[in-house]
């Protein structure tokens, strides 16, 4: 079984979409408490917001195959925390964002589990996507690496009251160059349709952090949506009347970055 899915592009841009991935294969299914089954925490529809964009602007996608429930890709394989001092889910997480088990009670895994997990799944994910940003890198001597990412609007463990439709995160500044994330914010700045933040609750996680290092031409940016902005939170269903306006924001901000 494949392990991720990476579309090469020709331009200057890679987007990460790593919680894109919804499959639990069936020997961990049933492990797992039967509403942790359906996988509410996927970032749902990112791909089918992003790939239209990408093949237009020739971008390079990467995206895995299963759940984060399997092992989270946009966290460190040492398990340190993103958020010291705050709740989070982890690198393998045993709660989701509801704050409930996710396993039944005594089939969580053990470390030697979590290290094959982190073995089958997480490393090739990275491997490949260092080796495409040094492709792209090698080709036109910068490139910027865009990770997307989608959440519900509401999740108390998380954070306090609704979250903004667009939350921007560049490692406060520090994965990506003062003008990309000025242009960003401009593009922002000009439409009234959404609210949005820069480097809130969401600041960019292990991905963006690893990977920016603007000084080696190299950017990070990280985008988390609302999902209430282009889907239906609770069926999970695609909206075909608010999702193409999403992905003409998208599209200006991923515009930017080729810029």
């Amino acid at each position: 079984m494949e392990t991720f899915n990476l579309e090469r592009g020709t331009a200057p841009l890679l987007i990460s979409l790593p919680h894109d991935g919804s499959h639990i294969p069936a020997d961990l299914a049933k492990r797992l408490r039967p509403a942790a089954r359906r996988a509410p925490d996927t970032d749902w529809h990112v791909a089918k917001l992003y790939e239209p964009l990408a093949k237009d602007l020739g971008a390079s996608v990467i995206k895995p195959v299963v759940s984060r429930y399997m092992v989270d890709l946009n966290r460190p394989a040492d398990g340190h925390a993103l958020y010291p001092g705050r709740r989070e889910t982890g690198l393998v997480p045993t709660v989701g964002f509801d704050g409930e088990p996710l396993y039944l009670d005594g089939q969580e895994p053990d470390a030697e589990e979590i290290g094959q997990r982190i073995e089958t799944w997480w490393r090739p994910y990275h491997q490949a996507l260092a080796a495409e940003l040094e492709r792209l890198k090698a080709q036109h001597g910068h490139v910027v690496l865009w990770d997307g990412h989608s959440i519900r609007s509401h999740v108390p463990m998380l954070f306090e009251g609704r979250l903004p439709d667009f939350n921007l995160g560049t490692a406060d500044g520090a994965s990506c160059g003062a003008q990309l994330q000025w242009n960003l914010t401009g593009v922002m700045e000009a439409q009234s349709r959404y609210d949005f933040v820069l480097n809130g609750r969401f600041k960019g996680g292990y991905i963006t952090r690893h990977y920016g290092n603007p000084a080696h031409g190299i950017e990070a940016v990280q985008l988390e949506l609302a999902q209430s902005q282009y889907m239906n939170e609770e069926s999970f269903a695609w909206d075909t009347t608010k999702a193409p306006m999403v992905q003409g924001t998208i599209r200006q901000l991923l515009q930017k970055c080729l810029e």
